[in-house]
């Protein structure tokens, strides 16, 4: 399969977008107090995994919707990440204001980023 740079590309800013709306302009207070705590997690990580999840649904229903699987797949990768993060952070001690603490955030936001790219290689091959 290949797939155009041009709207590789495209589909790529468009899954940046998504993450910008849905993890900091959408992400309730409730959401990111809560969701890293060691209880009371679930129901805010589900919240805000799931408005990721909504926003790769709509994107693949309106590019090829015989992805609309990858809503799902972000769902689980997507709480996977920041759960981990979560519990990293926790038993290291990690604390907003320590560098590590920072190296941690970045190396979460990567992983989204890395698979933002590849929902948007699916994407763009498919079409």
């Amino acid at each position: 399969m290949t797939a155009s740079v041009p709207f590789l590309t495209l589909i790529f800013i468009l899954f940046t977008v998504k993450h910008v709306l849905a993890d900091f302009v959408l992400q309730t207070s409730w959401m990111w107090r809560t969701k890293d705590k060691e209880h009371g997690w679930i129901a805010p990580l589900a919240a805000h995994a799931g408005c990721h999840a909504a926003f790769t649904l709509a994107l693949a229903l309106v590019i090829n919707p015989a992805l609309w699987w990858l809503g799902v797949m972000d769902f689980a990768l997507h709480a996977t990440i920041d759960r981990a993060r979560a519990v990293v952070g926790r038993r290291l001690g990690l604390a907003s204001g320590r560098s590590g603490w920072w190296w941690l955030f970045g190396t979460d936001q990567a992983l989204h980023q890395l698979t933002h790219f590849a929902y948007a290689v699916m994407l763009a091959a498919t079409r």
